[in-house]
């Protein structure tokens, strides 16, 4: 369709009208596709991905503060030649930690007017380089407001013959230096540095769980400039339990009693587990070295969860009611006709005539927790920015996001799940499991939050994918009952084709098209590699959670992908911040390239880039009705 044709259209008019209150003159109209046609000829910005969190806030504030090494790359790319080792460590360290680097080199006495002076050049130097890449309006509003104007002159100087620039801008590092405005304007370049070394940050799910700071990681993802969350087994589980379902507040509960991690609970969001440890030291014993709270949280889950699976048939998981089976005086349990002994036989609330219904005690104990869930305003405002930046899948670029994996039966095929007596499969399956995450929170319906808890542990689910073995855990003595069958998309996922196929269901046929994933972690001491299906899949779970790092072998894995290709860091252990500033070690890494462009990527290339082709033809529509008389120019003062 012509451009006159499409603008002939009644619809596309009035829709032209609405562009034109923005775009009020043809002056105004053509001074945009200008920027826009500038804009998408600059190379795309840089992609960092980061999965499985799991709480371990100081390694991730670490890896976002350095970027995956994007900054020390830059520096040594510049100041390999003018600055010793030493001078570019002191640098970086400055730039991930400028507060507390500063206080560091003020208690040493380092910090002198030369100093100053001497780092505020190679900063300036270091935000011009990685600026380059973006519009200077987009620079202008990545910088702090206060120091806007002057950071602004300071990155486009341009040399002239009288050198009357550089007069100008020693004279506003002097004036830096007189005012005391040193301190803040290093740390307002730092903030600039770090923000231009990453373009987007793409989060894969599991923030939750295990370490001890999740809470402090979602307050830095909320004030992180640009990024997407894509849910992980983890995240949902407590997107349940903060709508209401008792089954994921008991996961919750027993995740974090476990792993000795209540802080985050009682303090994080003053949720009080006092209650629930006072019950469980009256009713339970500790002779048989089990801890009475995870036995008292053992078994309230036990009930919770056969109640769930009780009201929902359809969810093909009568094998997973397990409770009602245990012979408390033999201390065994029969399963598939073989006896099984049993880590303990205290179950001092447990009805055998009706072992799935909670005591008058438990339920009270779970109703108050629940209602302390429900009222947290802090878990609450960390749920909402879940999911009001996060999904079950994002396609980005000729990628196709998620954190663990699609439904697929032993021939690779889409398996068909039934959901109120419709099939759905592949794609049609995550938008609705997708929607039924938002109607859980919205509706806090039965069948919507118990749908929450399958996903968290259902074997088809698209975040967890396998048959979670929590009752053999808890209760049985033999590990060979704890091995958790998967479903075969975790077998599959090594297979091009398979990938391929997967990825042309989203929509994405690219050649430089991947499936980017996490949440099973990559076992790097057994030969175990990230990247898969000759380059098609890449698992960017190695272990952050300091529990893994023993099998994985590393301490987790980020993707960049900037406008030359894709590479894959694999990280080693984190110590601490204090060692870091008192050493100036970062956190070491090796590279892998993924995958070279055969060209650069330019924003053009992008998502972003074909919306603003898109955008580009609209304005040349509008335009051109302008100019037959269509629509009206808006001139004068209103305009």
């Amino acid at each position: 369709m012509t451009e006159s044709c499409r603008t002939n259209s009644d619809q596309y008019l009035r829709y032209l009208e609405l562009l034109s209150k923005e775009y009020p003159t043809q002056a105004a109209t053509f001074t945009e596709i200008i920027n826009l046609q500038a804009i998408i000829n600059l190379p795309k910005g840089t992609e960092h991905f980061m999965s499985d969190l799991h709480g371990e806030y100081e390694a991730f504030y670490h890896i976002l503060n350095n970027c995956a090494g994007v900054i020390r790359e830059k520096v040594e790319m510049i100041f390999a030649n003018s600055m010793t080792p030493q001078e570019r460590d002191d640098l970086l360290t400055l730039i991930y930690y400028p507060n507390e680097k500063l206080n560091l080199l003020k208690r040493h006495g380092k910090i002198t007017d030369k100093w100053a002076r001497t780092t505020l050049h190679h900063m300036i130097r270091l935000a011009k380089l990685l600026s380059s890449k973006y519009t200077r309006s987009k620079v202008r509003k990545a910088m702090p407001p206060v120091f806007r104007f002057v950071i602004d002159e300071l990155l486009h100087a341009q040399p002239d013959e009288d050198k009357n620039r550089h007069v100008y801008h020693s004279k506003i590092f002097d004036t830096i230096l007189e005012t005391g405005s040193t301190r803040a304007f290093i740390c307002a370049l730092a903030d600039l540095i770090k923000r231009l070394a990453v373009d987007h940050l793409h989060i894969i799910g599991d923030i939750y769980d295990r370490g001890p700071h999740a809470d402090k990681i979602m307050d830095n993802l909320m004030h992180h400039h640009s990024l997407d969350i894509q849910w992980g087994n983890h995240d949902v589980l407590w997107m349940g339990a903060a709508a209401g379902s008792d089954a994921c507040i008991a996961n919750v509960l027993r995740n974090n009693i476990r792993y000795h991690n209540m802080e985050i609970l009682e303090s994080g969001y003053g949720i009080s587990l006092r209650p629930l440890a006072l019950f469980a030291l009256e009713k339970y014993h500790d002779d048989d070295g089990i801890e009475p709270m995870v036995k008292a949280i053992n078994v309230i889950l036990s009930k919770l969860e056969g109640q769930v699976i009780f009201r929902h048939p359809e969810y093909n998981m009568d094998d997973r009611l397990l409770f009602h089976k245990i012979d408390s005086k033999t201390g065994t349990i029969t399963l598939e006709g073989k006896a099984y002994a049993l880590t303990t036989t205290d179950f001092p609330t447990v009805d055998p005539l009706d072992p799935y219904t909670l005591s008058q005690e438990e339920h009270r104990i779970m109703a108050d927790i629940r209602t302390e869930f429900l009222e947290s305003e802090r878990l609450q405002r960390h749920m909402r920015f879940l999911y009001s930046h996060g999904s079950l899948y994002r396609s980005c670029n000729n990628n196709l996001l998620f954190h663990g994996g699609l439904p697929l039966n032993e021939d690779g095929s889409f398996r068909e799940i039934y959901f109120n007596g419709r099939p759905y499969k592949g794609k049609a399956f995550m938008d609705m499991a997708d929607r039924m995450a938002r109607k859980a929170f919205d509706d806090r319906d039965t069948d919507s939050l118990d749908y929450m808890w399958y996903m968290w542990c259902g074997v088809d689910s698209p975040v967890s994918g396998r048959v979670v073995k929590t009752f053999e855990r808890s209760y049985i003595v033999d590990k060979e009952t704890w091995k958790e069958p998967q479903n075969s998309y975790y077998r599959l996922n090594r297979d091009k084709e398979e990938c391929i196929k997967i990825l042309h269901e989203f929509g994405i046929d690219s050649p430089q098209s991947h499936i980017i994933n996490g949440h099973t972690p990559v076992k790097v001491k057994k030969g175990e590699s990230p990247i898969r299906a000759e380059g098609k899949e890449i698992c960017i779970d190695g272990g952050f959670c300091k529990a893994y790092q023993g099998s994985t072998g590393i301490a987790g894995y980020t993707l960049i992908f900037n406008s030359h290709g894709m590479r894959i860091k694999a990280h080693y252990p984190f110590k601490d911040v204090y060692y870091v500033l008192m050493t100036n070690a970062d956190i070491d890494s090796e590279t892998t390239q993924v995958e070279l462009e055969p060209k650069r990527v330019m924003i053009g290339d992008t998502d972003n880039g074909k919306r603003i082709k898109q955008m580009i033809n609209d304005l040349k529509a509008l335009l051109d009705a302008y100019r037959r008389g269509l629509i009206m120019e808006q001139l004068g003062d209103d305009a």
